[in-house]
């Protein structure tokens, strides 16, 4: 219980200074988009360019791969559906909700969690790339999609949505960057201390600067004061998704159907019983949806995860 404490203390205590800090209003009333905006065009980019363009991303096909990427499908899927259909949400905000489903804070939470409970981060650096390449681009075009205003005064013009798909990497920073990070590692290309150097200490302000946000957020709270009851019930079934139904999927998938190695099937169930990553709030905030709902979820699914972990660790550990 101790390791998974120390893994979560910096989410409360950085989010924790965000409130502080925007209840003092020591950084004005433009805060959070300013440091929203930061992220997601600059510190962000420049950090999955760096963990991309250093990988070997030739594990994908790993049975433990296949097994956590099947969970993340079925949770992103049902969280997709579940907000769109039951609540009747627009695309854009489903996406959201899919994002927060299924995508786990793997980065500054699962990779101290990994080396605590697992005894290494291996795996938890797997997931981090089958999510940079492969969920969001996926989560950014039904965003693009579900946000594009129209290309005339009728609506959009033939091909507007091609063209729009097209042209969304060039568009999108961070699509680009993992783009430009994956043809960095194809080439076997480095590049010099000079530019590698500056382009970590970036990156490295990408996860403390979202959570200063995501704390930002936390002061302003709901418009009128309490969130309306369908908003607390879209929150409660993401929530129930991402920390009892992705886990209970990858156990699933690993044990009976895949039969993994004891240690195999208890990596893949921590990484996704692990809480829902603070990119959904960041994406929400650049695209212009509500953010109540995924910093809800993010909030929620860190409280819930700690009892989730925990009985993981318990039960399949050895």
């Amino acid at each position: 219980m101790h390791a998974l404490l120390s893994g979560f203390a910096p989410i409360w205590v950085l989010t924790g200074i965000g409130y502080a800090v925007g209840r003092g209003g020591l950084l004005g009333e433009q805060a959070e988009a300013v440091l929203g905006r930061f992220v997601f065009h600059v510190a962000m980019p420049a950090a999955l360019f760096t963990m991309v363009s250093g990988s070997e991303p030739d594990d994908f096909g790993h049975p433990s791969m296949v097994a956590f990427a099947v969970s993340t499908a079925l949770a992103a899927g049902l969280g997709f559906v579940a907000v769109r259909r039951v609540f009747g949400r627009g695309r854009a905000r489903a996406a959201i909700g899919a994002m927060s489903s299924g995508q786990v804070n793997s980065a500054n939470l699962g990779i101290p969690v990994a080396v605590q409970v697992l005894g290494d981060a291996s795996f938890v650096a797997q997931v981090i790339l089958f999510q940079v390449l492969v969920l969001s681009p996926v989560i950014l075009t039904l965003l693009d999609s579900g946000t594009r205003t129209p290309d005339g005064p009728d609506g959009p013009r033939p091909g507007g949505g091609l063209r729009r798909m097209l042209t969304m990497p060039v568009r999108n920073p961070v699509i680009m960057a993992s783009l430009l990070g994956v043809a960095v590692s194809a080439t076997g290309l480095r590049l010099p201390a000079a530019l590698a150097h500056p382009c970590d200490v970036l990156g490295a302000a990408a996860v403390p600067t979202a959570l200063i946000t995501l704390g930002l957020s936390l002061h302003r709270g709901p418009a009128g004061g309490t969130a309306p009851r369908a908003d607390r019930a879209e929150t409660a079934v993401v929530v129930a998704v991402k920390t009892l139904g992705q886990p209970l999927a990858a156990l699933l998938v690993a044990g009976p159907l895949l039969h993994l190695p004891e240690k195999q099937l208890l990596a893949v169930v921590v990484c996704a019983a692990l809480p829902t990553a603070q990119n959904s709030f960041i994406y929400a905030r650049e695209y212009g949806l509500d953010t109540g709902p995924a910093r809800d979820a993010i909030v929620a699914s860190t409280l819930v995860s700690m009892v989730t972990l925990s009985v993981a660790a318990w039960a399949l550990g050895p």
